[in-house]
């Protein structure tokens, strides 16, 4: 993942739009909106603000081992049935 599709991914599963995002990072809609789309490439300043209004260090955006991701894209990879399957195994293993 880019610069760009990590903050979307962040901003999104925070469920806040581009315009919340903008306003509680003190960056522009437009520039975060360019960020967002790989058209621009923050600085460490502004993408630390933006970090900081996701509630997420610098370190662990950076962290290409952030899990989360990982299971997030090879889950976009299968297909229905397989998700499905996936699913029902963690339903199954984090059953208390």
């Amino acid at each position: 993942m880019n610069v760009g599709e990590k903050i979307t991914f962040y901003r999104e599963k925070k469920n806040i739009t581009v315009n919340k995002l903008a306003n509680m990072s003190g960056v522009s809609q437009s520039y975060l909106r360019d960020l967002e789309l790989g058209k621009k490439q923050p600085t460490v300043e502004y993408l630390s603000y933006i970090c900081d209004a996701l509630e997420i260090s610098l370190e662990r955006f950076f962290s290409d081992e952030n899990n989360e991701n990982k299971i997030l894209s090879l889950y976009k990879k299968m297909n229905e049935s397989q998700q499905k399957a996936l699913i029902d195994f963690l339903e199954k293993i984090t059953e208390e």
